[in-house]
């Protein structure tokens, strides 16, 4: 049986191991990227359900891979402030990009404007196959290589397999790599809102007792695309709410901040959970994106983390190919999982500590944490610090993020 050879066999071509695919091909690796379906579709007459916010360090990598002007030429919504309140109290903090002397804080886009535009990059590179849909069936590891085998028969040998394949992993599994976490007994309903009064390029996002509603702009300054934290049973029946009932739960969650809102086009909803990865690494096999860890949606992080997870393992495995060195050995992929692992457990706690906060009902908490926010809105040092660390501008981030000399 034929059995291409590969230096890198990626599972999931998502947004995340398509930029891994698109970092690592410069480097003269031969990648294989195996994903179970095909490249979305994409219309500049609707707007896709999922959306992300992008970072400015997530920005940079997309920048240093050759990606991101594929995004700008399609649809982006750029928000210089965001705006967060709470709906039990007065309290409210605002970030502006001006104040931390930068002109955007990040931008929302399309997954689908994403995925297309790393797509395209990843068709630059001849040493770069993409197969997709395919199915994988078996896993194996031995002390020399990786086989995939695919459910054609077709099997697919490297020094290192990469998990990129999402919260419920594959790779994961058969890696024999445990999960920890919860489920937020939530569903995140998304859709496109149009709303009476333009959204100034702002992020707004207002704290529920049953879970934040957010509301991002995208490049229309009358369209945002929402994401609605609500318990389970309460979810699903705003999915199957008609419009008009639907356009009068909205205003009720939301206020009248931006006006009368008016629902465009479908809804769907999403279930909301905590979960990590014991391990991001056994001998031949490496995790990284939703397969390593899921993330409450509240600040927008998961997509980002997951970038970043990419371009660390990207310098991870070029640093190794530069010293000759077997980079598919527990201790070289050890590296990349000290790199991250730590950061992502932090913001995944400081995530699930903000969603326990601002659900919480007991008065003497809700006027704390009210104060608290009016208290930060006072302090411009303070919030530039979270603004910039919110845009992932700290000096130990992967080159790819910094702008910085990439080997």
């Amino acid at each position: 049986m034929n059995t291409p050879a590969y230096d890198l066999i990626i599972v999931g071509g998502g947004m995340v191991g398509a930029t891994l695919a698109c970092a690592v091909a410069p480097l003269g690796m031969r990648v294989v990227v195996v994903d179970a379906h095909p490249l979305p579709t994409w219309s500049p007459r609707t707007y896709d359900l999922r959306v992300s916010a992008l970072t400015r360090a997530s920005i940079n990598i997309l920048s240093h891979i050759g990606a991101w002007q594929g995004v700008r030429t399609r649809r982006v919504g750029p928000y210089e402030t965001m705006r967060v309140w709470d709906a039990q109290g007065n309290g409210v903090i605002q970030f502006d990009a001006a104040e931390s002397g930068v002109d955007v804080l990040g931008y929302i886009v399309e997954n689908s404007v994403i995925q297309l535009a790393l797509a395209e990059r990843a068709q630059t590179f001849d040493n770069l196959h993409w197969r997709a849909p395919a199915h994988v069936q078996q896993l194996q590891c031995d002390d020399g290589e990786a086989r995939l085998t695919l459910a054609d028969g077709e099997v697919l040998h490297a020094p290192l397999i990469v998990g990129a394949d999402g919260g419920s992993s594959w790779v994961r599994g058969q890696a024999g790599i445990a999960t920890r976490g919860w489920d937020y007994a939530q569903h995140g309903v998304v859709a496109t809102v149009r709303s009476a009064r333009a959204h100034n390029a702002t992020a707004w996002q207002r704290f529920l007792t049953t879970g934040p509603i957010a509301f991002l702009p995208l490049d229309d300054p009358h369209l945002c695309s929402i994401v609605w934290s609500a318990p389970s049973a309460r979810a699903q029946t705003l999915l199957t709410l008609n419009d008009t009932a639907f356009n009068t739960e909205l205003q009720a969650a939301f206020g009248d901040t931006l006006g009368a809102l008016e629902v465009v086009g479908a809804r769907a909803a999403h279930p909301l959970r905590l979960q990590y990865a014991t391990h991001y690494a056994r001998p031949r096999v490496v995790l990284i994106g939703d397969a390593a860890h899921n993330i409450h949606p509240l600040a927008g992080q998961g997509v980002n983390l997951g970038l970043l997870d990419a371009a660390a393992l990207a310098h991870t495995l070029a640093e190794a190919r530069l010293q000759r060195a077997d980079y598919g050995e527990l201790r070289v992929l050890r590296r990349y999982e000290r790199w991250r692992k730590g950061e992502n457990i932090a913001v995944m706690a400081l995530m699930d500590g903000f969603k326990r906060l601002f659900g919480a009902t007991a008065t003497p908490l809700v006027a704390t944490r009210n104060a608290g926010l009016n208290l930060l809105n006072q302090s411009p040092s303070l919030k530039n610090l979270i603004t910039r660390a919110a845009m992932g501008a700290r000096p130990d981030q992967p080159p790819l993020a910094r702008n910085a000399p990439y080997p």
